[in-house]
């Protein structure tokens, strides 16, 4: 424990799922974290189980709110330490169903917000800095029906290559987790049938567990990683590896 101690940090979408997990390990390690979310009770209660965590309601996909989100950190704490991308949205849709709006949708929330979100944090930080964004292995696979959010994720991947070189100067570093499937609340409305199929997919034979990506995301986000950059941390079970 404590090797977050003194940080700030910030965690977008970070109010349930695997982004509530992060904040809370974040905050176990010593962190002052924020996090967004666009339900207030969801914010509410977790303001309520941990004092640390500081909850800011906004939408991820809404320039404005994002600003006013970065604004409220920098008159709070004037500085960020850690910044963690995790808002993000899935929907199944196969080629001769992607309509305009499924895709200014996922791209708007997964890559548009995900930029800018990114370029804030980083002109908050100095040497040592970290930008942890989560990805999806579906970045790398071809997962019928979701070409869309595949490419999306795909674009986090080659983002965190072109900004870990662009911010090395700077001190600042950027990795990605890229999770598998993960036992969340959001996973849970998925048919049995879908989540057999993808368990016999996982060389370990299990969902993943939000605590396992957060344990990830700590690393990067920690001195133990400090030499690492523009590498994407797959946390799948062997998935998308073996």
């Amino acid at each position: 424990m404590g090797r977050l101690k003194n940080k700030v940090a910030l965690v977008i979408g970070g109010a349930s799922g695997i982004g509530l997990a992060i904040a809370k390990r974040f905050s176990q390690e010593g962190a002052d974290v924020f996090i967004t979310g666009r339900r207030e009770a969801d914010l509410q209660e977790v303001q309520q189980e941990d004092g640390r965590v500081r909850a800011i309601r906004a939408d991820a996909a809404d320039l404005h709110d994002l600003e006013r989100v970065f604004a409220t950190v920098r008159s709070e704490r004037s500085r960020l330490d850690i910044l963690v991308v995790n808002a993000g949205l899935s929907e199944h849709a196969t080629l001769d169903q992607v309509t305009q709006e499924h895709f200014d949708r996922t791209f708007g929330l997964n890559v548009r917000s995900l930029l800018f979100a990114s370029r804030a944090g980083a002109g908050m930080m100095g040497a040592g800095g970290a930008i942890v964004l989560i990805g999806s292995i579906a970045g790398m696979i071809g997962t019928a029906g979701y070409g869309v959010y595949g490419a999306s994720k795909a674009a986090v991947r080659s983002f965190t290559r072109t900004w870990a070189n662009e911010l090395a100067p700077k001190g600042i570093r950027v990795n990605v987790v890229s999770p598998g499937p993960v036992d969340t609340a959001m996973f849970a409305s998925v048919s049995a049938d879908v989540r057999d199929g993808l368990t016999k997919l996982i060389p370990l034979g299990r969902l993943g567990r939000p605590e396992e990506v957060a344990a990830a995301a700590l690393f990067l986000a920690g001195e133990e990683s400090s030499f690492v950059t523009g590498a994407e941390l797959c946390v799948d079970g062997g998935m998308a590896q073996v």
